[in-house]
C-alpha cells in the first residue's frame, strides 16, 4: 500500500471516528417530510413556488428568513447551527429548510473544528491559472459535495473581485486581475457547486480591493470603470452561474456602503444584470434597515441587528412596504428552490477522502506555472544529488488564511506563528501536512535527496555546493483582515536564494504564494516555479511537474511585476487607527461587536484613479516592462502560431494553427486580445477568448476561438448602455498579453 493511500486511509479514519459526535447535526435540515404543500410540486418553476409559499407566511415568519441567527465569534450562539459561519431557522410548519452557510473558497471551512474532514484544494488564484472551465466545475463539484457532506446547503465561496491591489491580503481567494478570465472560471465554479443542490454564492460586491480597513474604506472609481473592469466580471459569473446569492462587501463605494448602495445594488445587480437570487451582507456589513431596505439588500448576516426587530417595525409603520418586504422574502424562497433544498435536502456522510485528494492533486497539477527554465533545467533527469533547501518542504506545504482557511488534517505540521493585523487572535499561518521533499524521494528513488531548513544559510550554502541541483522553497504567507505590506518576499528568504545561487548556480526556486512575487534573484537561477498554495495533494503534484512526470501547463492570471514602483499606487493605503475595530488584548470579541461595525467607523479614503486600467491594461498603457506577463507560463515542449485569419460579422471567429514544435505532448493556452479603435478610450488591448489545446509532438491543430460582441463593447455612462465604438478592430492572438505574433485588424459593422 502506497504513502498516499494509507495517509488517505488514516484521513478517512479519522473523519469517520470524529463524526459520531456530531451526528445529530443531521437533522438540522429537516422538516416535516411527510407533509406536501402547494409549493411541493418539483414541476413549478421556483419564482411560483416561492410566492405560494409567501402567501401563507406570517410576518415574524418572513422576518426570520432576512437574517442570521448569530455565530460563536460574532458574540451569539444557535441552537440549531451547524457549525458553519451562519444560517437561518427552518420553519417546519410551511416545510421550510434551514439555511446552513460554510466558507468554502477553496474548500468547506472550520472542518477540523467540528470534527469532520474537508479537502483543501488549491487555491483559487492557482486554480484560475489553469485557465480551465471544465475544471474549475470539478473545483465547485467537489466543494459542493462536501459541503453538502457535512450538512451544509449554502456556500459562502465565490469570491471574484479583481486584483486592482495585489497585495490585498485576499487576493489568493480571487481570480486574477481580468474579468472575463476572472469571471468565466468563478461562474463555473459556482455551476459546479450548485450542481450539488448547494445554493452558490458570488462575492464581495463591490470594489473590495483590500484587506486593511476594509470596514471603513471609501473606494473612489468613475462609473464607466466599475462596469468595464470589477462589475463586469460579476455579471459574467452571474450570467453562467445562475448563482443563487450574493455577498455584498463591507467597503464604501462613492460614499455609500455597498450594502446599502442603490446603485450597486438596485440598479446594477437587480437591473442591468437581471440578478434573481437574494442579496446577503458581509458579516456585520449591515449598516441601516429602512435605507438598506429599499437599496436592495435582502438579508442581513449574521445577526438580526437591523433586520429583526427594527425591520419588522419599518413594516408596521409603513416605512418598509409589504411588497418590498415579499420581494426580499421571494428572493430568498427562489434560490431556495432553484438550488433544490426543498426537494433533495441530502443527508450528512463522511466525504470521499480518497476522491478529494485525486481532484485536489489533478487541480494543482494544472495550475503550478514554469516561469523560468534555463539550459533546460526541469524537468529533473539524470540527477544524482538533489538538495532541498527552505520553506518547510520536509513537512508541508502552505494555505491562505481567515475565512477560506480549510482546517489540516490532523492540524498544522508547522506551529502557528504569532498572529498580526486586527484578527491576530484568530487567524495563524497553516500548513496542510503534504512534504514535497517526501513527494520527491518517491519519484526520484535513486537520487539521493537532503534537506536542509535554510534557517542556517552558511549550512544551506554548502548542502547546495555538494549538489547536482538545488531547490529553494520560499513563501509568502496572506489572510484575510490584512494586506501585505508589499509584494516582496521576507528579506531572509531572497538572501537565502542569492546565496544559494551563488553557492550552485542549478538552482531552483519554488514559490509558495498567493499573490505576485518580486524577485531580486531572477537572473541568478535557472529555474523559478510558482505553485501558489497547492492543497492538500501539492507536494505529489510539484513532484510530478519537477520530475516531467506532468508537462506544466498553468498560465498566470495576474501580472508579476518588477517592484511595488510599477503598482498603480506604489505605496499601499492604510487606513488610520480610528478605522479599525479593536478587540480585547486576549482576542475576545465584545458581545456588541457587531453593533460597533453596525455603527460606522470612520472613513478614509481610496481613488482608483488607474480607471480601466487594471493589471496588464496598466503596464501596456505605462509602457512598463514586467517581471512575467499576465497570461505567461512555459512548457517541457514548445508551440508555434501561423496563418491568422478573422472572420468579421456582428461577432467574429478567430481562425489560426496552433502546432506543437517539440519533443513531447503538452498543452498550450492560446489567447486571444482585441485592441480597440483610438475612439474607444480604451487601454491598449484586453483579453477576448482563449483555448486550451492539447497537441502531440509535431501535431498542428487549426482552432477557432468565436469572440461575442459584448467582449467588444464599451460602457456608455450617458446612454447607461453597451455599445461598440467605430473604427478598426485589431485582433492579436499568442501565448500570453505579451508574446502574440499574430495580428489582424478588422472592421466591425
Amino acid at each position: 500500500m502506497g504513502l498516499n493511500r494509507r495517509r488517505g486511509l488514516l484521513v478517512l479514519g479519522f473523519a469517520a471516528a470524529m463524526w459520531g459526535g456530531f451526528a445529530s447535526v443531521a437533522q438540522i435540515a429537516k422538516t416535516s417530510p411527510a407533509k406536501t404543500f402547494p409549493w411541493s410540486d418539483a414541476s413549478l418553476s421556483p419564482d411560483v413556488r416561492a410566492d405560494l409559499v409567501i402567501k401563507e407566511m406570517t410576518l415574524d415568519e418572513k422576518i426570520s428568513l432576512l437574517h442570521g441567527q448569530g455565530m460563536p465569534m460574532g458574540g451569539q450562539t444557535g441552537t440549531r447551527s451547524n457549525g458553519g459561519a451562519g444560517y437561518t431557522v427552518a420553519i417546519p410548519r410551511l416545510g421550510i429548510p434551514s439555511i446552513q452557510m460554510a466558507d468554502s473558497a477553496y474548500g468547506v471551512t472550520r472542518g477540523a473544528a467540528m470534527g469532520r474532514y474537508s479537502t483543501a484544494l488549491p487555491n483559487n488564484l492557482g486554480a484560475a491559472s489553469s485557465w480551465d472551465t471544465a475544471m474549475m466545475r470539478t473545483y465547485g463539484e467537489l466543494i459542493g459535495t462536501e459541503l453538502r457532506d457535512e450538512g451544509y446547503n449554502m456556500t459562502l465561496g465565490g469570491g471574484v473581485n479583481l486584483a486592482r491591489e495585489p497585495r490585498d491580503g485576499r487576493t489568493f481567494e480571487y481570480m486574477g486581475e481580468d474579468p472575463l478570465l476572472a469571471g468565466t472560471l468563478d461562474g463555473n465554479v459556482e455551476v459546479g457547486v450548485q450542481s450539488q443542490h448547494i445554493i452558490g454564492d458570488v462575492k464581495h460586491y463591490a470594489i473590495n480591493d483590500q484587506e486593511s480597513g476594509r470596514m471603513a474604506v471609501n473606494a473612489n472609481i468613475d462609473q464607466r470603470a466599475m462596469r468595464e473592469t470589477d462589475l463586469r466580471a460579476f455579471e459574467i459569473a452571474l450570467r453562467i452561474s445562475h448563482a443563487g446569492a450574493v455577498m455584498c462587501s463591507y467597503n464604501r463605494v462613492n460614499g455609500v456602503y455597498a450594502c446599502q448602495n442603490s446603485y450597486l445594488l438596485s440598479d446594477v445587480l437587480k437591473g442591468a444584470f437581471g440578478f434573481k437570487g437574494f442579496v446577503l451582507s458581509d458579516w456585520g456589513g449591515t449598516h441601516s434597515t429602512v435605507r438598506a431596505s429599499h437599496a436592495g439588500l435582502d438579508q442581513e448576516q449574521p445577526g438580526d441587528y437591523f433586520y429583526g426587530d427594527a425591520l419588522k417595525k419599518a413594516v408596521e409603520d409603513g416605512r418598509i412596504s409589504q411588497a418590498e418586504l415579499n420581494e426580499h422574502v421571494h428572493r430568498v424562497l427562489r434560490s431556495m428552490f432553484a438550488a433544490g433544498l426543498f426537494d433533495d435536502p441530502g443527508k450528512m456522510q463522511v466525504p470521499d477522502v480518497e476522491h478529494g485528494y485525486a481532484t485536489a492533486q489533478h487541480i494543482a497539477e494544472e495550475s503550478i506555472v514554469l516561469l523560468r527554465n534555463e539550459h533546460h533545467i526541469l524537468p529533473l533527469t539524470g540527477v544524482r544529488r538533489i538538495a532541498v533547501i527552505g520553506g518547510h518542504a520536509d513537512v508541508g506545504v502552505l494555505s491562505g488564511g481567515g475565512s477560506a482557511q480549510v482546517n489540516p488534517p490532523g492540524g498544522s505540521p508547522v506551529p502557528p506563528q504569532p498572529g498580526k493585523g486586527i484578527f491576530a487572535a484568530f487567524i495563524h499561518e497553516e500548513w496542510m501536512p503534504d512534504s514535497p521533499l517526501r513527494a520527491l524521494r518517491e519519484a526520484l528513488p535513486e537520487t539521493a535527496i537532503s534537506f536542509t531548513s535554510g534557517d542556517d544559510v552558511a549550512a544551506a550554502k554548502t548542502a547546495a555546493s555538494q549538489a547536482d541541483v538545488a531547490i529553494v522553497f520560499v513563501y509568502q504567507w496572506e489572510s484575510e483582515g490584512l494586506d501585505l505590506p508589499t509584494l516582496n518576499l521576507a528579506p531572509e528568504q531572497d538572501k537565502l536564494v542569492e546565496s544559494v545561487a551563488a553557492a550552485n548556480p542549478r538552482t531552483i526556486v519554488v514559490l509558495e504564494t498567493g499573490s505576485p512575487a518580486t524577485m531580486p534573484w531572477v537572473d541568478k537561477v535557472q529555474g523559478i516555479v510558482e505553485a501558489w498554495y497547492p492543497g492538500i495533494r501539492g507536494g505529489e503534484a510539484l513532484a510530478e511537474i519537477l520530475t516531467g512526470k506532468v508537462n506544466p501547463s498553468g498560465k498566470l492570471a495576474i501580472t508579476f511585476p518588477k517592484s511595488d514602483a510599477d503598482l498603480p499606487h506604489p505605496k499601499l493605503v492604510t487606513p488610520p487607527p480610528s478605522s479599525e475595530p479593536h478587540f480585547p488584548a486576549k482576542g475576545k470579541r465584545p458581545a456588541n461587536f457587531m453593533k460597533v461595525l453596525a455603527s460606522g467607523l470612520p472613513a478614509f479614503q481610496t481613488y482608483y484613479s488607474e480607471g480601466l486600467k487594471v493589471g496588464y491594461k496598466w503596464y501596456d498603457a505605462e509602457n512598463k516592462p514586467v517581471l512575467f506577463p499576465f497570461g505567461f507560463g512555459l512548457s517541457y515542449t514548445t508551440f508555434a502560431y501561423s496563418d491568422l485569419h478573422v472572420t468579421a460579422g456582428t461577432a467574429p471567429t478567430v481562425n489560426f494553427t496552433l502546432k506543437n514544435t517539440g519533443e513531447r505532448a503538452g498543452t498550450e493556452i492560446a489567447e486571444v486580445y482585441a485592441a480597440l479603435p483610438a475612439a474607444a478610450q480604451e487601454p491598449p488591448k484586453r483579453l477576448v477568448g482563449w483555448a486550451r489545446v492539447v497537441l502531440q509532438p509535431g501535431q498542428a491543430k487549426q482552432i477557432s476561438i468565436p469572440v461575442d460582441r459584448d467582449r467588444l463593447t464599451i460602457f456608455d455612462v450617458a446612454h447607461k448602455d453597451w455599445e461598440l465604438a467605430p473604427g478598426s478592430y485589431t485582433i492579436l492572438v499568442g501565448s500570453s498579453s505579451r508574446d502574440l505574433p499574430l495580428t489582424q485588424s478588422l472592421t466591425l459593422p
